[in-house]
């Protein structure tokens, strides 16, 4: 058995939490941290790293089953059209060809320094890609149904296959798609199914979500037609889609709301008063692919939630990174702070996905992986700053 010891330092050094300096990390030879000691104590054989070195990233949503889609759904449609096409288009292949970009989008991950993911799935496609990767996934088996009647159909439906990710050994929750998508009674039945499971949501990612509920007219009645579904009963709550979602969950689960496109302070307000621990996903590159806007970062910032950050898919995304969602984060905020958002990326992540025993932060008995980030430096004022440019490469 190979005990072998290595020590790492490198211009910048983030632990998960924050920049610290003049540190050495001391590993075993699986990347296992042993120690984290001053750097005039580490010996004469630390590994300098140019940039930054900084735990794995946690991609806290991703559809690694809807990977054949790239290129295939155009960009800027708003959300209704592109759910259309992604319907339309996401059967096309046959389950070989799906399964097999499915595994080359779990390599992209691997190889973009992610070292966990929360991963929607509908089917039991990606089961064997799962049960075999380097990676931790934490799946969210997505329920829909928008009619009352028949959501005692469709929850046995979605648990069925709940039930075969849990007898295949992987880390599952059975969860909402979104509020325009799931009805009251299927809520109610997902929020009684495994009390303190972690729950996903895709939340307000369109203006249209909001009038869906707050007055009942809305261009999500475009949807419903082309699928069939008469929603002549539906009755809306007279207020945002959040507002009226969220009260459904009075059990203790942990929510990851993704997107946010479009909340507002007052949303956040009223979510900060439930019972539940809450944290809001962003997927900035799917949004902008999908709406052309970016979610009210800067707010939740402010409001000091915890934020963390996802992918989405390959059929709003072109590439699978989440150093690439900082980078435009930073081009677009450059306010947030790179401690910040490396924080989201990292210790945020892991503890949203129930994983931060093994990632998330360099501390002693964690294997989080170690990244360096390319070329990165400080600007006049002293700030730590990625360049446009810079680039993951896996250490551990």
């Amino acid at each position: 058995m190979n005990s072998a010891i290595h020590r790492f330092s490198a211009d910048f050094i983030f632990d998960g939490k924050y920049f610290v300096s003049d540190k050495a990390l001391i590993t075993d030879n699986n990347g296992k941290i042993l120690d984290v000691i001053p750097f005039e104590d580490a010996g004469e054989d630390v590994r300098f790293l140019e940039g930054i070195i900084c735990p794995g990233f946690i991609n806290a949503h991703c559809h690694l089953e809807l990977s054949h889609l790239k290129y295939k759904v155009p960009q800027h449609t708003g959300l209704i059209d592109f759910l259309m096409t992604v319907m339309q288009n996401r059967n096309e292949n046959d389950q070989e060809e799906i399964a097999d970009f499915s595994q080359k989008a779990d390599r992209e991950m691997y190889g973009n320094g992610i070292v966990a993911v929360g991963d929607i799935s509908n089917n039991v496609s990606s089961i064997p890609i799962k049960k075999n990767s380097a990676l931790f996934y934490h799946t969210f088996v997505e329920a829909t149904g928008f009619l009352d009647f028949n959501a005692p159909e469709r929850f046995t439906y979605m648990r069925k296959i709940y039930q075969d990710f849990m007898d295949s050994g992987l880390n599952t929750s059975l969860v909402p798609h979104a509020p325009y998508s799931v009805s009251r009674s299927l809520f109610q039945m997902i929020n009684d199914f495994g009390e303190t499971a972690i729950i996903s949501i895709h939340n307000q990612e369109s203006e249209e979500e909001n009038k869906l509920y707050e007055s009942g007219k809305s261009d999500f009645s475009r949807l419903y037609d082309n699928l069939g579904i008469d929603i002549s009963r539906f009755r809306p709550a007279g207020r945002s889609s959040l507002k009226s979602w969220l009260p459904y969950f009075n059990r203790p689960h942990p929510l990851i709301l993704v997107h946010n496109t479009f909340t507002d302070r007052d949303d956040i307000a009223f979510a900060k008063k439930s019972r539940q621990q809450i944290y809001w996903c962003l997927c900035p590159h799917a949004n902008l692919y999908i709406e052309n806007r970016m979610p009210p970062v800067e707010v939740l910032s402010e409001e000091g939630v915890k934020i963390i950050l996802g992918t989405d898919s390959l059929a709003s995304n072109q590439r699978l990174s989440i150093l690439e969602e900082i980078k435009t984060l930073q081009k677009y905020f450059p306010g947030l702070g790179l401690e910040n958002m490396l924080s989201w990326a990292t210790q945020h992540g892991a503890e949203a996905l129930h994983c931060e025993e093994k990632y998330g932060s360099f501390e002693k008995g964690k294997t989080p992986g170690i990244l360096q980030l390319t070329p990165a430096g400080k600007n006049e004022s002293g700030e730590i700053l990625l360049s446009e440019t810079a680039e993951v490469k896996r250490i551990k």
